[in-house]
């Protein structure tokens, strides 16, 4: 059965750091596209960083130099260093994997169905 649970959410001040973890069990985390994902009541669920399984990495416009994801196929997680926080970084984060190409763009461009598989969400509140 497959779970992701991520981990490491919490309330900082502007310009702290957090360290989102995502622990995958039920399926290789290095065979999957994967990502974070963030949602606030006032916007749409969008990618925030995503990692390929040819190792490729990309980022939000609005994180590139402060959030840093990273992949541990020896663990089986999926991280995301996040610096510099900003009030605007305010929201819950989840995880997702496919098992596709095809699926993950479903899951980015929040197409409705079942393409892949979310954690449960972790909050980040960023304070000035």
């Amino acid at each position: 059965q497959v779970h992701l649970v991520e981990s490491g959410g919490g309330s900082v001040q502007v310009g702290g750091s957090l360290t989102l973890s995502c622990v995958a069990s039920g399926f290789t985390v290095s065979t999957h596209y994967m990502g974070w994902f963030r949602q606030t009541p006032a916007k749409e669920r969008e990618a925030v960083a995503t990692y390929y399984v040819d190792d490729s990495t990309h980022y939000l416009d609005d994180v590139k130099g402060r959030f840093t994801i990273t992949r541990d196929n020896s663990k089986n997680t999926l991280d995301l260093q996040m610096n510099a926080l900003k009030p605007e970084d305010t929201a819950i984060y989840y995880c997702a994997a496919a098992p596709n190409i095809w699926a993950f763009r479903a899951l980015i461009t929040n197409l409705e169905g079942n393409f892949g598989y979310w954690g449960q969400g972790t909050q980040v509140t960023v304070s000035s």
